[in-house]
């Protein structure tokens, strides 16, 4: 399941300075991270000037980047700031922020004690709510240009080892890729199958992203899509919303490991005029493929390990609802503390005596609670044709409250087979509305 979380940034006038390394505190030059995998997207625990906070771990960005700070933190340190501006993929043009050098990082043993980052105070950019868990910055190049990152998908954790303490183990059941780098970023080279054509493709490694695969048209290439798609909203870059068109592969090819059908977007050339000026570049790769594997990035020697897991075989499925959901806005639920206990007691004269009587109550209280909040509705879906609307607030589900699920569990009940029967009953202005509609393939 994805909410399709795009992250992609050039940054604008941005000359570091020379700053400090990730290095790991510990003899054996390695340490473990265990990680939150939400939609395909890899959540650490980053420690920034010593307040603990929550990042993306994004291949596809530069620099790290704090976008929820006042609601992350407000005593975190901003040191040695300047104002510059960036440059996102959407379409609302350029974002003010600060960039901030001299400070630490701490990542369990591993600390930089000079990293450089930048901060956006702008309220609106905040990818929390797409996650369902409090979200406050991204890193990416500066911490896998340090070190060897060992990514083991199925076990959740992350190994960081010093590039001098790795050694390297054969593995016949592994595919090496060699990494090409441009502002910062991996490109690799790899295959798809578009009707019977195989087409050659470089691509961003975007573990930013929770898509599959996102291609670039071009007719020259034959990377065209005529038939079996259909448009619907893409993701959330920095400067706005990005749209496009799905469909799916006859193939994507990694040397040796061949994937069938894989999901892939074609974003509107709109949003992607700059990108394409990378020389040769076709498109990314993103998380819903890269967990199929466990993954060795070594930016040292410019080389990607992949081993294929448990995810491998799994098939790629996508929301048939028409509907986004992010976890926004509140709702006062009640609530009920069974079996509390009251005494009544009874004055009985005529034998100077005095009963008490153990009374048990369900005692009634108010609870604030998050609300899940639709925040998208592709037109002519099954969950536009019953009316549902930007902004109504789900309250059940299949007759289950919605507060007895996470994000991602509520998400996943949209990616079912088709024809699957939703019965929901939404909130609109303090207004109840219930409606049913069936999920509908509009690919295969």
């Amino acid at each position: 399941m994805k909410i399709k979380i795009t992250l992609f940034f050039l940054f604008l006038s941005l000359l570091s300075v020379a700053q400090g390394k990730y290095i790991v505190n510990n003899k054996k030059g390695v340490d473990k991270i265990s990680f939150k995998l939400l939609n395909n997207v890899i959540v650490i625990p980053v420690e920034v000037n010593g307040v603990a906070l929550s990042f993306l771990l994004d291949s596809g960005v530069s620099k790290p980047i704090v976008f929820n700070f006042l609601k992350a933190s407000d005593s975190l340190e901003i040191l040695n700031a300047e104002t510059i501006y960036l440059k996102g993929l959407g379409n609302n043009g350029k974002v003010p922020a600060l960039k901030s050098s001299g400070n630490t990082f701490k990542i369990g043993d591993v600390t930089n004690y000079n990293q450089d980052f930048y901060v956006i105070f702008d309220s609106t950019i905040n990818f929390a709510p797409k996650l369902g868990i409090p979200i406050h910055g991204i890193i990416g190049f500066d911490l896998f240009r340090d070190l060897v990152v060992d990514i083991n998908y199925n076990s959740k954790q992350i190994k960081l080892i010093s590039p001098e303490k790795y050694k390297y183990k054969t593995c016949k059941a592994c595919e090496t890729f060699a990494l090409e780098f441009y502002n910062n970023k991996p490109y690799f080279n790899v295959s798809v199958a578009i009707k019977d054509k195989n087409i050659p493709v470089k691509l961003l490694i975007d573990s930013g992203s929770s898509d599959a695969l996102w291609l670039f048209e071009n007719d020259s290439l034959g990377i065209v899509i005529k038939d079996n798609y259909f448009d619907d909203f893409l993701g959330y870059g920095l400067s706005g919303s990005v749209h496009g068109k799905r469909s799916k592969l006859k193939a994507f090819s990694l040397k040796s490991f061949v994937l069938r059908k894989p999901l892939v977007a074609y974003p509107d050339s709109t949003y992607t005029s700059v990108l394409r000026k990378i020389k040769g570049r076709n498109g990314s790769i993103g998380g819903e493929i890269l967990k199929r594997f466990n993954i060795i990035m070594d930016y040292t020697n410019a080389r990607i390990i992949l081993k294929r897991n448990s995810n491998f075989k799994n098939k790629f499925i996508y929301n048939k609802s028409g509907l986004e959901v992010e976890n926004e806005g509140i709702r006062l639920v009640t609530e009920y503390e069974p079996n509390t206990m009251s005494n009544t007691s009874k004055d009985n004269k005529s034998s100077n005596t005095i009963n008490v009587q153990a009374v048990y109550t369900n005692t009634r209280k108010f609870v604030v609670k998050k609300a899940y909040t639709i925040s998208f509705v592709r037109p002519n879906s099954p969950a536009a044709r019953v009316g549902l609307q930007k902004g109504d607030v789900i309250l059940k589900i299949n007759g289950n409250d919605t507060i007895k699920y996470t994000l991602q569990e509520l998400i996943y009940k949209f990616y079912d087979k088709e024809g699957k029967r939703i019965t929901m009953e939404v909130e609109r202005f303090g207004k109840r509305i219930k409606v049913t509609f069936s999920l509908e393939s509009l690919i295969n």
